[in-house]
């Protein structure tokens, strides 16, 4: 007997483990999206035929850079924190005051301790009287200056300058001001010297720092901004993690540009394994890597030994697109820079630029949410369907952060097929699904962080880093001469990178030049080295 009308048992969700729930629910709240959307468009076409106006497009008030904070946890106890007494760390220097109009028979109970920072700022003026011996054969013999002493001005006053100029950001002419009025006989010129002459050590140091990131770093992020030089336009550009800060101003931002800084003060180009690879990702034409690979030159000293190779071997003037000179030059640098051990299992975190994509390569997902976010909406659907997808990408970046605290290998393919589903969607916003399928052709770039768990989502470390050379371009507007640049560049780097290691910047500038420091500085190469290995 047939039996119609009969009702399905009900679905028993009390037994699904939460690995089954979360994608159906993820596949629930997606349908729902899908669903609002088109039930917006349906009360928007309808409006229209009667002749109605649809609502405006109010854009909302979130921004995009507070993405990774939006999706921390945060406590109680963060809002209220207790501000303790603070020691300071000087020396205390002890005064007793005296009692006045003590009446008799009165009785001594002790002091009362009532602590005050101050500050002595005086010019010191010191004459050393060298002796001065002449010899029975003829030779003068003069006694040495003490340490950090080369020319007329010591190491605090020193110290004191460049500190004031780098870390605090100060001009010229008020530097000078300020030296003048505290009773300091010191002119421009003699400050612009000491901030740009006889600093070799100081960039030396910048460039083993440079080279002990990339020696030593799991990853780096880096980030380029605005800067002029000898009045014409050029570029900053920032290579730095949790450890150092490096910065180069160069005329140029082009990936070659990029790949001559990652050789970290080398200036050679080499033809190896990495190199030819690198030239066939970049499908570079077969002919002509057969013609590199076939001779028997593999390394050359400079950009000209180089250039002359590739007008022997008749590269450089073939005039096709894309130009084989150029893949070919790049594949050299990035030859060179494997070849000094730099980036070996290092990844390159940026926010899409193409200079960037080099090597191990991974995006920044506040960049990529924020090209959602910028999209101009004209409709209540699109809007809609906009505001629908930047809700799934900050509870997949949410996700992704708590992967990175505790990576699981069933966890990682959920987010994959998490991904896929974000952004292969198709919403009916043309602009907003053509983004979304940009966004997912990067897909190795942005996922990267679930092989490398230990690299952070976001270049937000390389903007806060490259602040100060924004900064010193609003300042002082452009350098003028290349000891100039490269002090600038130099300093700004060292002091963020002291910022990083928790060394004080001012201590640093005293332990290099001499001065009276409390602490020995070591080397910031090997502080960034062991900090790493640890």
């Amino acid at each position: 007997m047939i039996q119609w009308g009969m009702a399905k048992p009900p679905l028993n969700v009390d037994g699904f483990s939460p690995f089954v729930l979360k994608p159906l629910t993820l596949g629930l709240l997606e349908e729902n999206a899908r669903l609002v959307s088109e039930n917006a468009s349906l009360r928007e076409e309808i409006a229209r035929l009667k002749g109605l106006k649809g609502k405006p497009d109010i854009k909302p008030p979130s921004t995009p850079s507070g993405m990774d904070k939006a999706t921390e946890k945060r406590s109680r106890r963060d809002d209220k924190r207790r501000r303790g007494p603070k020691k300071p760390s000087a020396p205390v220097e002890e005064r007793v005051i005296a009692a006045i109009d003590i009446p008799p028979g009165s009785r001594f109970k002790g002091y009362e301790d009532f602590t005050i920072q101050d500050l002595k700022i005086e010019p010191r003026v010191v004459c050393y009287r060298r002796e001065r011996w002449l010899t029975p054969d003829g030779r003068t013999v003069l006694a040495p200056l003490p340490e950090g002493i080369g020319d007329h001005f010591g190491p605090e006053i020193k110290r004191f300058i460049l500190a004031q100029y780098h870390q605090g950001q100060t001009t010229v002419p008020r530097l000078v001001e300020l030296l003048q009025t505290i009773g300091v006989d010191i002119s421009k010129r003699q400050v612009v010297r000491i901030l740009t002459e006889a600093n070799d050590a100081f960039i030396a140091e910048a460039r083993d720092v440079l080279r002990a990131g990339l020696t030593h770093g799991d990853w780096i992020s880096v980030d380029d901004t605005g800067a002029r030089h000898r009045g014409k336009n050029g570029f900053c550009t920032q290579i730095g993690n949790d450890a150092f800060t490096f910065f180069a101003t160069t005329a140029s931002k082009s990936r070659a540009n990029f790949l001559g800084l990652l050789r970290a003060g080398h200036g050679d180009f080499v033809l190896n394994d990495q190199a030819f690879a690198t030239m066939r990702r970049r499908r570079l034409a077969g002919p002509v890597i057969a013609r590199l690979a076939g001779h028997p030159a593999r390394h050359f000293a400079d950009h000209a030994a180089w250039q002359a190779h590739l007008d022997a071997l008749g590269i450089a003037e073939m005039k096709v697109h894309p130009d084989p000179a150029t893949i070919a030059t790049e594949g050299a640098l990035w030859g060179a820079v494997t070849a000094h051990g730099f980036l070996d299992g290092t990844v390159i975190v940026s926010d899409d630029a193409g200079q960037f994509n080099v090597g191990e390569h991974a995006l920044c997902w506040v960049h990529a949410e924020r090209l959602v976010h910028k999209l101009d909406t004209f409709t209540e659907t699109a809007r809609q369907a906009k505001e629908a997808v930047r809700a799934l990408i900050w509870w997949f970046y949410a996700d992704l952060k708590a992967y990175r605290a505790a990576p699981d290998r069933r966890r990682k393919a959920e987010l994959k097929a998490r991904f896929d589903r974000i952004f292969k969607r198709r919403t009916g916003f043309a602009t907003l699904d053509r983004l979304l399928a940009r966004l997912h052709a990067n897909r190795a770039e942005l996922l990267r962080v679930l092989d490398r768990p230990e690299i952070p989502l976001h270049t937000n470390g390389s903007e806060n880093d490259i602040r100060c050379q924004v900064i010193r371009r609003k300042v002082s507007g452009t350098t003028r001469s290349d000891p100039g640049r490269d002090c600038r560049d130099a300093f700004l780097g060292l002091a963020k990178t002291c910022r990083k290691l928790g060394i004080s910047f001012w201590d640093y500038l005293g332990a290099r030049l001499g001065a009276a420091v409390v602490n020995a500085v070591p080397s910031l190469p090997s502080l960034i080295a062991a900090r790493s290995a640890a």
